[in-house]
């Protein structure tokens, strides 16, 4: 019946979808995802591409020959996630990004692991296949800065390295394994949640006048050095919209720049 609203009135099924939706989503997630098959096809999400709210199906029909995932990027509006440096990176490729901003979202997406055998693909993942062919690799001198920086934030990320993925950004969070950023921000809030933690890496812009200054710094002023790794740190989870673990410690810091 649902099926036929969205083939016959798509305005009326999106007006149930704005009301109800976030329980069909549920329905993916509920009982090991046991009705998943039946309820993707009822599933609407933002389009970067069509400004609207689209099916997987219609999704899936716009795919290029090439595109090997179905992207998507997580946040809490449409408005803050097209900022996200991740994000651009994929839009500036040509595909589109759906855009999810209900807490739920990421969760069925998960569940659902593919869609007409397309991976889904978080914009924010370590491995998106379409990093860009003209970055160079790190040198040694690059690899022995990004270890010092690894060992300066210590178990706050897994790794430090060059964004093959950053443009006009200088520093995001890219995410290993299958808990994102997001799926940590949504299980923090929840009670008991006991530190659960996404692995995060920290990316620096190679491109970037700062990435400069963290080489000049790393060769005269290991002091400085370390306070540039630990603001960008912080600034990268803030793009995030993490919570800094010393908002007090942090605005030191950024005063003591200005000095």
């Amino acid at each position: 019946e649902l099926a036929d609203l969205l083939k016959e009135d798509r305005e009326k099924y999106e007006t149930f979808f704005k009301a109800f939706g976030r329980q069909l989503k549920f329905g993916v997630y509920a009982e090991f995802g046991r009705n998943k098959e039946v309820l993707q096809e009822l599933l609407l999400f933002y389009s970067s591409k069509e400004k609207k709210m689209v099916t997987l199906e219609e999704y899936i029909s716009r795919m290029p020959a090439d595109q090997k995932f179905i992207y998507y990027a997580s946040g809490e509006s449409v408005e803050r996630i097209e900022k996200l440096p991740q994000t651009e990176f994929v839009l500036d490729k040509g595909y589109e990004v759906l855009f999810l901003t209900e807490d739920i979202d990421e969760f069925a997406l998960k569940m659902l692991g593919s869609y007409k055998e397309k991976e889904f693909k978080s914009v924010s993942s370590d491995d998106l296949g379409l990093e860009a062919e003209d970055k160079k690799t790190e040198t040694e001198a690059e690899k022995e800065m990004f270890t010092a920086m690894k060992e300066a934030l210590g178990d706050k990320v897994s790794a430090v390295r060059a964004s093959k993925r950053l443009k006009t950004h200088p520093v995001c969070l890219a995410n290993e394994g299958d808990l994102s950023i997001e799926m940590e921000k949504v299980l923090s809030a929840m009670p008991n949640a006991q530190g659960i933690k996404a692995s995060k890496v920290l990316e620096i812009n190679p491109d970037h006048s700062v990435f400069k200054a963290l080489q000049q710094s790393f060769a005269g002023d290991k002091e400085k050095f370390n306070l540039y790794t630990e603001l960008l740190y912080n600034q990268a989870l803030l793009i995030e919209g993490l919570p800094l673990e010393d908002p007090v410690d942090f605005a030191n810091k950024v005063s003591q720049m200005m000095i």
